[in-house]
Formats: structure tokens, sequence, C-alpha cells
């Protein structure tokens, strides 16, 4: 592997890993701090229809998710509920905001959609459990 390689593959690493912390750990707020009560309440405030059962999915999804991005496990996938996540959150509550994220504004959730198509087409990169367990191929240079 040349220099171009690793910092390729060590960039998309510290991305990913990241990124997925920032799930994980919104997660965990979803889920130690609202309860799954709380989410549920705050999905169907947004007029979000079935809201137990999408606040639910809302909830595990960017835990168990977050915690597979982080370990670069099945990114190809998991990134998918992740985008639709911030899809739905930029068009239902940030969007009428404004850019800005002090104001509530959807440049966050723009970030973290564009990271997760990203890594949809990427794929995790070398270093990995895809790399390693799975035999996805590796990053390729250029």
């Amino acid at each position: 592997m040349d220099l171009f390689e690793n910092r390729q593959a060590l960039g998309l690493l510290v991305l990913r890993v990241i990124v997925g912390i920032v799930f994980f750990v919104h997660g965990l707020q979803k889920l130690f701090v609202f309860g799954f009560a709380g989410t549920i309440g705050f999905v169907g405030s947004l007029g979000i229809p079935a809201p137990a059962v999408l606040g639910s999915v809302l909830l595990l999804a960017e835990v168990l998710c977050g915690l597979a991005l982080i370990l670069g496990l099945y990114t190809r996938w998991v990134t998918i509920p992740l985008a639709i996540d911030n899809l739905v959150a930029l068009f239902v509550y940030h969007l009428p905001n404004g850019f800005y994220a002090t104001n509530q504004g959807y440049e966050f959730v723009l970030t973290l959609f564009a990271a997760n198509v990203a890594f949809m087409l990427i794929g995790a990169g070398t270093y990995s459990l895809d790399a390693r367990l799975l035999g996805r191929p590796r990053l390729a240079a250029g």
C-alpha cells in the first residue's frame, strides 16, 4: 500500500468513526435521556405517522447503525437508515429553520446525510470489519 492509499484509508476511517459516534451518541441520548416514550412523543409531535413504530426504529437505528458504522460493519447497508433519518429530519424539522444549526437549521443534518451517501458509495475502507471479516473490496487509489 503506497502513501496515498494509506492516507486515503486513514481519512476514511477517521470520518467513518466520527460520524458513527455522532449517531451512536444521539441514539444513546434518545434511549437513556428521553427514553422510548419521549422519542415517540417527539416523533408524534412532528406529525409523522405511526410514531410508536417509527420513533422506536429511529432510536434503534441510531444506536445500532451508529455502532456498526464505527466498526465499519455492513457499512453500505447501515448507512441507508441513517441517511433516511437525516432526510426526514431535514424536511420535517430543520428546513423551515434555514441553513444554520444555531437556529435549528439544516446544515448539520445535510452534512451527515452527505457523509452517509458517501459511505454508501465508497464503503467502509481498508480499516474496517467489512474489509477484515467480510472480504469487502478495499478502497482503491485514484
